[in-house]
């Protein structure tokens, strides 16, 4: 039986000061010239500097907890983040503190992939070595982009945003899921070589059909959105504002817009949906509703204690998507040799 429960995740700003330090987090490493950062601050800055993702997940604890109780299962939840605080190093130092030997973790990516997953087993490594002799064990959680609750949640939340639309224009919704688009070459290697690739962009339209099929959408349509880096290089596409013009052009007049890749309403939800992809479709003449997303929903607490259950005991594992899902490791090992490894960056000239 592990001692505690860590959840783990990105990390965001919780005031105006805080906004330039997280990005340079965030981007750490990766050459990102200070006048994007500049810009991208923008976005922050629209929202007072406040990320929504660290009071989201406050929130998910808070409910986390009364599950757990509920289900007998005594695990006191840790919080830590990778860019942003609560840092997971001083979270797990804290752990240790307090005596924690061996705990799970709990990411807020329900994603394979190198940013979806092997990242967090990065996290994961690079706090305990922060810690050094007496660091936890900490055993991740495995990929949950199928899991029947996390379905059901979207489901609803479509269904919801349904009604949002005029209803003489409901008949004429399309419905389309959005991700947070990563680099083609960092999809192409995502998951254990021998799987063939693609595991993020795979998982993602598995979610996306399982959702349609709950609320009765026979067609539907996968794009991206929140693309960063140079214009050279290629991302996963369409982006959802290319995209509303292309169903503009089709004669579509209303859409329905679900972030099956964002658990939370973070800030990329907020920005580029609620505020970009919404006044696009506004200038289109096209009605527009946007989904909610599932952390708030008190199935996804409950979620989350079905994983642990999974885990500690043995409990059945529920999912429903015909891809493969991975993730469940031991003090940051990978799930495979050469699992979701990044490309090389070619060097700069």
């Amino acid at each position: 039986m592990p001692d505690a429960l860590l959840l783990l995740s990105f990390g965001g700003p919780e005031g105006p000061e805080d906004v330039i330090p997280f990005l340079e987090n965030v981007t750490r490493g990766r050459g990102v010239p200070p006048e994007r950062l500049a810009e991208v601050a923008q976005h922050y800055l629209h929202f007072g500097g406040i990320s929504p993702i660290n009071a989201l997940n406050r929130q998910i604890i808070t409910a986390l907890e009364a599950d757990l109780a509920d289900a007998g299962l005594d695990l006191p939840v840790y919080f830590g983040n990778r860019n942003w605080h609560p840092m997971v190093e001083d979270t797990v130092a804290r752990m240790t503190a307090d005596g924690v030997r061996s705990a799970l973790v709990f990411t807020t990516s329900a994603w394979g992939g190198y940013s979806g997953c092997r990242q967090y087993d990065e996290d994961i490594t690079r706090a305990r070595a922060a810690v050094g002799a007496g660091a936890p064990e900490l055993v991740k959680l495995r990929q949950y982009f199928d899991h029947p609750l996390l379905i059901e949640s979207f489901a609803d939340a479509i269904t919801a945003a349904v009604q949002q639309i005029p209803a003489d224009r409901r008949g004429n919704a399309r419905l389309v899921f959005t991700a947070h688009s990563i680099p083609v070459s960092a999809d192409t290697t995502a998951g254990p070589p021998a799987d063939g690739g693609r595991l993020y962009s795979r998982q993602v339209a598995e979610a996306a059909r399982l959702c349609a099929a709950a609320t009765g959408f026979a067609e539907y349509d996968v794009v991206w959105q929140s693309r960063s880096g140079p214009p050279q290089v290629p991302w996963l596409e369409p982006d959802i504002v290319d995209h509303l013009d292309v169903l503009h052009g089709k004669g579509i007049d209303a859409v329905v817009v679900c972030p099956v890749g964002f658990v939370s309403d973070h800030l990329e939800v907020i920005w580029d949906l609620d505020n970009e992809a919404s006044a696009r479709a506004d200038e289109l003449g096209m009605a527009f509703a946007r989904a909610g997303t599932p952390g708030t929903d008190p199935r996804f607490s409950r979620m989350i204690v079905e994983l642990v259950a999974e885990r500690v005991s043995g409990g059945p594992v529920r999912e429903l998507g015909e891809v493969p899902g991975y993730g469940c490791t031991v003090d940051g090992a990978l799930c495979a040799p050469g699992c979701c490894e990044l490309p090389a960056r070619p060097a700069r000239r």
